[in-house]
């Protein structure tokens, strides 16, 4: 750990902090149908998706209405990617004449798209064409993170709404946050990638040879459009195999940069969004609070013990500590233009976020791999994909506000909303689920051949892989311990079923909560009630994270990482041979 590396960490935090409030002015009011500066140019174009959809943009839709909707656009979407891949033999744009797509494959990838999760089982550059990659995996990269973040709007809508019967219109939402959020900035930074060296284009691959005279074939295409919208929309799903270690994905530490304040901007500025649409700046900054503290305790956790290097070296005197002439730490399976520092922070930012990588997490020491899985097993309530952590957090602030009033004798209120038993039920059911989906996945592919089958390396660090891809999926993330083999017909099918499982079972039940909030009259606080925008909610919020998170995850902790660190220390060097 040197100063440096301190502070590279301490600019990204400034920089969040920087954007965070007149990023999340303009998206409350983009949200609110109200002029931008991009209105000009964007409202005629706005207009025109209604006219065709036959889309009434001034009629509200209750909760039900507002779920059936987003489930429907999904099969939609699922379908027609579905069909895509299979079909993509007979489609144009495809040099390298990519067969189409095995079905049980393409059935896994359709969903993982459309959940926003974007787990890929292949590899991208020898298995899709550039017109499933444009018009298919691209398109899905910007509507599936469109509904995650009109999902986390309608949950503060009931919130900030009382005695209403809607919470918004889902394909106005829809519409607004795809032209005026992610488009626009698609569009710029997608220009700065391709300065900084990231190719856009739609040629052949390039037959190289090698300084030893062997042959190379270098992928190349579309690859910055999609490489922007993979980090804004924290998608993770790479046009590379080797995703954001890519020279091609990630060439230079200025892209590296900009990947990780993608990856994290939206997620941040949603804070503040909620803040101004209950009318209390205050309690986004809380929100806030907690996510950094969060996000802090990762990033120290995984900067430590990757910098301290593998302690299963030590009897072999090898030299880790940082110099001159070298970044020191654990560099196994991160890149050398990178370094300790921004692949640790990288690694952290992603799993709260999004599932974009710059390094190998296989290759992560024990501590630092467990930093990744506990980001996602926590339900990357750290920020989080794009609105599904803002969400995700509101739920454990319910859960909060319900501890708290059962401490002080009084029905539990948040914003300005009693918390009946109903909206409690509700949350607890989406949080449960998610820990079902990673434990009850997890234990299966563990306790079956076919599961086994899968893990490259012994003892607890293939329990740690299996941990990893079923907290990924559900947690709709998409990164992974890559030592895992998941292109088999029984972990394709077990993670569609926790990428299920992640994005509607998660969420239905917090719509509920939020048509159920918006009907409800406001209550003015009172002396019992307790100020959710002061530390004493930040501390206790930030406790009930982890708590839950620890009764939930702890036995399956123990048996993975923190085994294989116990085993570490020793001198056992897991993987085994």
């Amino acid at each position: 750990m040197t100063s440096n590396g301190w502070l590279q960490i301490a600019l990204f935090a400034l920089v969040v902090i920087a954007i965070t409030r007149p990023f999340g002015g303009y998206m409350t009011r983009v949200f609110a149908g109200e002029r931008t500066f991009l209105s000009p140019l964007l409202r005629p174009v706005e207009r025109f998706v209604y006219l065709f959809c036959g889309v009434d943009e001034t009629e509200e839709q209750p909760w039900r209405t507002y779920a059936v909707s987003m489930v429907l656009f999904g099969v939609v979407g699922f379908v027609t990617l579905y069909a895509l891949q299979r079909l993509q033999w007979y489609l144009p744009f495809n040099p390298q004449g990519q067969a189409g797509v095995e079905q049980v494959l393409a059935f896994n990838t359709s969903v993982s798209f459309v959940t926003n999760t974007n787990w890929q089982s292949y590899v991208p550059e020898t298995t899709m064409g550039y017109l499933v990659q444009m018009a298919g995996l691209t398109v899905h990269n910007f509507v599936s993170a469109a509904v995650g973040i009109v999902l986390a709007i309608a949950l503060i809508r009931g919130f900030a709404r009382h005695e209403a019967s809607g919470i918004g219109n889902f394909w106005v939402d829809l519409t607004r946050c795809t032209l005026y959020i992610l488009l626009p900035i698609s569009l710029v930074v997608a220009l700065l990638f391709v300065w900084q060296g990231v190719p856009q284009n739609l040629n052949a691959y390039v037959d190289a040879t090698t300084l030893e005279g062997a042959k190379q074939t270098i992928a190349q295409g579309p690859v910055a459009s999609q490489e922007v919208i993979k980090v804004l929309g924290t998608n993770g799903g790479g046009f590379f195999n080797a995703n954001s270690a890519h020279p091609y994905e990630n060439p230079t530490a200025l892209t590296n940069l900009v990947q990780m304040l993608l990856l994290i901007g939206i997620a941040a500025a949603l804070t503040n969004v909620m803040g101004r649409m209950v009318q209390d700046e205050r309690q986004g900054w809380a929100i806030f609070a907690v996510m950094s503290i969060l996000l802090l305790m990762g990033v120290t956790t995984a900067y430590w013990s990757e910098a301290r290097g593998n302690p299963a070296f030590a009897a072999f005197h090898v030299d880790a500590a940082p110099n001159a002439s070298q970044a020191g730490g654990n560099m196994e399976g991160k890149e050398v233009r990178f370094g300790i520092t921004p692949s640790a922070l990288f690694a952290t930012v992603t799993t709260d976020a999004g599932g974009a990588v710059d390094a190998m997490h296989d290759s992560f020491l024990p501590l630092g791999g467990m930093v990744l899985i506990v980001n996602m097993a926590l339900g990357e309530v750290t920020f989080g994909g794009v609105g599904s952590g803002l969400y995700g957090m509101l739920a454990f602030a319910i859960v909060t506000m319900f501890v708290a009033g059962l401490m002080v004798g009084r029905t539990p209120e948040y914003l300005g909303k009693k918390l009946e038993a109903r909206d409690v039920k509700m949350t607890m059911l989406a949080l449960l689920s998610y820990s079902l989906s990673i434990l009850g996945w997890t234990a299966l592919a563990a306790a079956v051949p076919q599961g086994l089958a899968g893990i490259a390396n012994s003892g607890p660090h293939g329990f740690s892989e299996i941990l990893y891809a079923f907290a990924s999926a559900t947690g709709n993330n998409g990164s992974s311990f890559a030592g895992l083999s998941t292109n088999t017909i029984f972990y394709n099918m077990t993670l569609v079923g926790a990428m299920l499982m992640g994005r509607f079972i998660y969420v239905i039940p917090l719509l509920a909560v939020a048509g159920s909030l918006a009907q409800k009259k406001r209550v003015a606080p009172s002396a019992g009630s307790v100020p959710t925008h002061s530390p004493q909610f930040v501390g206790l919020l930030v406790g009930v994270v982890l708590i839950m998170g620890g009764l939930s995850y702890f036995p399956a902790m123990s048996l993975g990482p923190v085994t294989e660190q116990v085993a570490m220390n020793r001198g056992i060097h897991y993987p085994a041979p």
